[in-house]
């Protein structure tokens, strides 16, 4: 029986990292088996996954020996954290790792939705020339307004700043003397419509909870600029999907760009479809080569350490 168990891809280096200590069992496609993931953790100590494995209470009982669970990310929110302490079980995410390629993603995405001019392929190889129809904004003057400025929205704001964006921020979870306000440039907002409707984009950096769930919805869309932009990198669930559709289709929202879903992967017949000026990508913000490898490292040490302080029985 396997001392580790993987659920979910993972880098290969770091797999075979971990190989050469300890007996692991990697299946990529292993989450979409609950039964099977128990039946595998008779003997195992350490559980790797990253957020579509459901970690609840019901798991960690199948798995009598498990020491630490190591998140291939940074959202906790498929992981009962309650379950795992009173199992005894520590909880290592990969805080840090994935910073840069979600704050240039928030980036891109930013430009790219100032810009409108990417939906022309069609159109141009089709022999039109549609100019004037996509003439868009620039980024440098705008105001960008980050929800959450943790590690990630302080990064999206250094470098919207470089590109001569004005940055408003919120976070009622950072007190007011916190040094991440110290942050050149940001202004600090207390209340989120106030920021909402001083902002031209709006990303999203939240943790979904009892307190974010559905923490921009018809009520905060109406409060932003008639064609302001909003990106959620976050969590499916902080946004409300229905209403950002609704504000699509009557041009209250100029465009969107969702990486992460209520459902994922997105339903086939999701009411999403058809809607004007929506980018969708399939929870990836996070995922580039380098940090892929830098959380595979990252997990790796942490596991290791786990493992080697906790006495095997």
């Amino acid at each position: 029986m396997a001392d580790i168990v993987i659920t979910e891809f993972m880098d290969t280096d770091a797999v075979e990292s971990l190989r050469a200590g300890f007996d692991v069992h990697y299946d990529p496609e292993l989450h979409g088996d609950p039964a099977d993931i128990a039946s595998r953790l008779g003997q195992a100590r350490a559980l790797i996954v990253r957020n579509r494995t459901r970690v609840d209470a019901a798991l960690l009982t199948a798995g009598p020996r498990l020491v630490a669970v190591g998140r291939l990310g940074v959202g906790l929110d498929n992981i009962d954290l309650d379950a795992c302490a009173e199992h005894g079980v520590s909880v290592y995410p990969a805080t840090g790792a994935n910073v840069v390629a979600v704050a240039e993603y928030v980036i891109a995405t930013t430009l790219m939705m100032l810009r409108g001019a990417y939906h022309a392929t069609g159109r141009v190889l089709a022999g039109e020339w549609p100019r004037t129809a996509l003439i868009g904004r620039e980024a440098s003057g705008k105001t960008l307004g980050i929800v959450g400025f943790g590690a990630i929205g302080r990064a999206v704001a250094r470098r919207a700043e470089a590109l001569g964006m004005e940055v408003a921020a919120f976070d009622p979870m950072l007190s007011p003397g916190d040094a991440a306000w110290s942050t050149p440039g940001v202004r600090r907002f207390d209340d989120l419509g106030a920021m909402l409707g001083a902002c031209d984009v709006v990303t999203l950096h939240v943790p979904l909870s009892r307190t974010t769930w559905h923490l921009i919805g018809a009520r905060e869309i109406a409060a932003m600029k008639r064609g302001a932009c909003i990106i959620n990198t976050a969590r499916g669930g902080v946004l409300d999907e229905t209403a950002m559709a609704d504000a699509l289709a009557s041009g209250r929202l100029g465009a969107a760009a969702l990486d992460v879903f209520e459902n994922e992967p997105l339903p086939a017949r999701s009411p999403l479809h058809e809607i004007p000026n929506l980018y969708l990508t399939p929870h990836i913000a996070g995922l580039t080569e380098e940090a892929s490898v830098r959380t595979g490292e990252l997990i790796v040490s942490r596991i290791r350490s786990a493992l080697a302080s906790t006495p095997d029985p």
